[in-house]
This record gives structure tokens, C-alpha cells and sequence, in this order.
């Protein structure tokens, strides 16, 4: 009997014993807005949010808890699923994209959120400033004044001779319509004639090879937002097999088979993301933490598709390569 009542005290103490043994705190919750598809294995971009959250000492089920909203591509979508996240009431909302951004800042002027790739966050009213954002919105841009024109000076570095240069963009995203003027300009200066290839969803492609077929470019640049990006290896293909030079800002599309990447790495935006929701999440307020700009930059050359449009890469430009595909 007496053995009886010892082990039932023993398990009855046993789970504060245990309990105190794992610091009780509140478990962080944080609201994750995108507009492609959650993949169920993770992109490198949250592959590098999660991995700098670990970083940070968060444990996905044990101090966080991360709620995802995802519109699959239906932009329509967007400002329900950030009432949802408010709804959740979440500590902090990572928007990404500029999109997501402008849907989750019409769904809340209180939970702090954290943006990403937002291109101009002052122009479109998002924050009063990059130094002092002043409101709940702060986080990254991966707009730099000169990106544009970079992107067609390396374009005319290996195709010399350019003179006409077919530019698929989606007037639907904002970011995209601030990256298209600036394209506009560099190619002014430099002597450059765009023509102009408008995609707002994935039907607009069917149109947009033929256009392509009909015109004969002597290039193409894709501006890059998260519809045009999803269909990569469509747009790579395309261009290889019509014997098109093409170049992007994120290097996925050179991996894909593109002749040539330059912009932001944005999966390092991500991972210095969980930075500052970490810093949200400790008590500092968005609107004391400045958008910070990229700092990481890749430039990427696939000398396969080179070789296959018959391309001579000058070394000057392999040399100023970050990463060189055999």
C-alpha cells in the first residue's frame, strides 16, 4: 500500500518537475502573407526566414507558432487572408511582397509587419520614410536607384550588337510598374529600342510567345515579380529554344536555363527578415526600425545557354560573374 501511494505521488510531482525544467513563456505567433502557393517543400526564401529564425533561437511548435496565408496566386484573395492573420491575432505579419504588403497594411494599423522586395515603400504611402518608417510597417526594399540599367548594359556586354530588346513585365504589381519606367529610361541612354510584352496572369503567356516569335528580339528582359518568377522555366525554355538572350534579377531563372541573372539575393532579405520580427517581437516598434535596402548582390552567367546561342562571353564580363554555370 505504502509503495502504492509513493508512486502515485511520484507522478503526480513529475510533471512540475518537468514543466519547470522548460522556461515557461508566451509562444511567439507570427502571420507568413504571400501571394504564390505554399509548396509543401519550403523555397529558398522561406527555406532562409526559418533557418534565421532557428538562428535566433526559435523553435517552430515550442516558442513560435507560424500562421501561413497563402493566395495561390488569386490577388483577390490577399485582403481576406490578412484579416484573417488580424483575426489570429498575430504578434507580427511577414508580407511577401509588395502585394501581400499593401493588403496586409489595409487590414491592420496595429500589428507591427514586417515587408519584403517592397519597391518604393515611400511613394506608395506604406512608410513616411526609410530612416523613420512612423507607422507598423517597416522591413526591406529591393529597389536601388541604376538596377535596371545595369541589367541592360551586362545585356549589351554579351550581345554586342542589341539594339531592340522585348521587356515582359506584369503592370498589375506596382513594383514591377516602377522597374519598367526605369527600364525605359536606361534604355533611352543607352540607345536601346523596349518593346513592351504586359503579363497579368498565366493566360497572358499563351500571347506572349507568339508576340515573341512574331517581333524577333535581339534580347529579352523579364522583370521580375512573383507571377513571372513562378513561370521561369517556361520563359527560359522558350527563349533557349528560339535562340533568344535573356536576362533577369534573380538568379533561379539562370539555374533554369536563362543566359543571365543581376539583383538582390532576395533569400538573404528573408533570412535578415527574422531579424527584425525578432526585434518586434522584443518589444521595438516598427516604426523605430528603418527599411533596410539589399546588400547582397549576384550576377550569374549559364555558359551552357551561352554556348547554345552561339555566344561569345568576353572573360572581362565572366570575371565580374559571381557564380559561373558550366
Amino acid at each position: 500500500m505504502r509503495v502504492g501511494i509513493l508512486a502515485l505521488a511520484l507522478t503526480l510531482f513529475a510533471v512540475p518537475v518537468a514543466a519547470e525544467a522548460q522556461p515557461a513563456g508566451k509562444v511567439a505567433r507570427i502571420g507568413y502573407l504571400l501571394l504564390p502557393p505554399l509548396a509543401e517543400k519550403p523555397s529558398a526564401e522561406r527555406q532562409a526566414f526559418l533557418q534565421g529564425l532557428r538562428e535566433l533561437g526559435y523553435d517552430q511548435g515550442r516558442n513560435v507558432i507560424i500562421e501561413y496565408r497563402s493566395a495561390a496566386w488569386n490577388r483577390e484573395l490577399l485582403p481576406d487572408l490578412a484579416a484573417e492573420l488580424v483575426e489570429r491575432k498575430v504578434d507580427v505579419i511577414l508580407a511577401a511582397g509588395p502585394q501581400p504588403t499593401l493588403a496586409a497594411r489595409e487590414a491592420t494599423k496595429t500589428i507591427p509587419i514586417v515587408m519584403i522586395a517592397a519597391v518604393d515603400p515611400v511613394e506608395s504611402g506604406l512608410v513616411a520614410s526609410l530612416a523613420r518608417p512612423g507607422a507598423n510597417v517597416t522591413g526591406f526594399t529591393a529597389q536601388l536607384p541604376g538596377l535596371a540599367g545595369k541589367r541592360l548594359e551586362l545585356l549589351r556586354e554579351a550581345v554586342p550588337r542589341v539594339s531592340r530588346v522585348l521587356v515582359i513585365w506584369n503592370p498589375g504589381n506596382p513594383a514591377t510598374v516602377t522597374e519598367w519606367k526605369a527600364t525605359q529610361a536606361a534604355a533611352r541612354t543607352l540607345g536601346i529600342k523596349l518593346e513592351s510584352v504586359e503579363v497579368r496572369g498565366a493566360e497572358d503567356f499563351v500571347a506572349a510567345f507568339p508576340r515573341m516569335l512574331q517581333s524577333r528580339p535581339a534580347a529579352v528582359v523579364m522583370i521580375d515579380d512573383t507571377l513571372t518568377v513562378t513561370y521561369r522555366e517556361i520563359l527560359a525554355e522558350f527563349a533557349l529554344k528560339n535562340r533568344v538572350p535573356a536576362i533577369t534579377a534573380w538568379r533561379e531563372f539562370s539555374e533554369v536555363g536563362g543566359l543571365m541573372s543581376y539583383g538582390p539575393k532576395i533569400s538573404d532579405l528573408f533570412r535578415r527578415a527574422a531579424g527584425q520580427v525578432d526585434k518586434i517581437l522584443k518589444g521595438v516598434k516598427p516604426a523605430e526600425l528603418p527599411v533596410e535596402q539589399p546588400t547582397k548582390f549576384e550576377f550569374v552567367i549559364n555558359m551552357r545557354t551561352a554556348k547554345a546561342l552561339g555566344l561569345v562571353i568576353a572573360p572581362s564580363l565572366l570575371l565580374r560573374a559571381d557564380h559561373v554555370i558550366e
